[in-house]
């Protein structure tokens, strides 16, 4: 049975993919390896896991401003996620996905799921997006 969520658009776009749940906010700059994607923050719980093609599940980014441009890096090379669902708005992980679509035609949809779904959009092996303007539905 498919569930269907309403989400909010940060960044319009589809996907579906596995997912890649981070039980802790990633700072990007410093802990994303963009040539590989792999998460290389040495404290981060889920160090060594491959975001690549995946759908990102996270609360939120941690930290700097660069991480934008360490995002659509990976975005660009074909080694970033394949959508992000996030739980709190973040301007650099919003960015980094818009400037991924602007310079390099590389489409990473980002959405805000609300806190009712979170458990239900965590909880789920594989999602998809679809974001377009400022409605969003992710299925599960």
């Amino acid at each position: 049975m498919t569930v269907r969520l309403q989400a909010t658009t940060l960044v319009a776009g589809s996907a579906a993919a596995e997912t890649l749940v981070l039980s802790e906010p990633l700072s990007f700059w410093g802990g994303l390896d963009s040539a590989t994607g792999r998460i290389i923050d040495q404290w981060h719980p889920q160090k060594n896991e491959v975001m690549s093609g995946r759908i990102l599940v996270m609360r939120a980014g941690r930290g700097s401003s660069s991480g934008s441009s360490v995002l659509a890096e990976a975005l660009r090379r074909g080694t970033g996620p394949a959508g992000i669902v996030l739980l709190a708005r973040d301007a650099i992980v919003t960015v980094g996905a818009m400037v991924a679509a602007e310079l390099y035609g590389k489409a990473c949809p980002v959405v805000l799921a609300s806190e009712a779904d979170w458990t239900a959009v965590t909880g789920a092996a594989s999602l998809s997006i679809d974001a377009q303007d400022e409605a969003a539905t992710i299925e599960i």
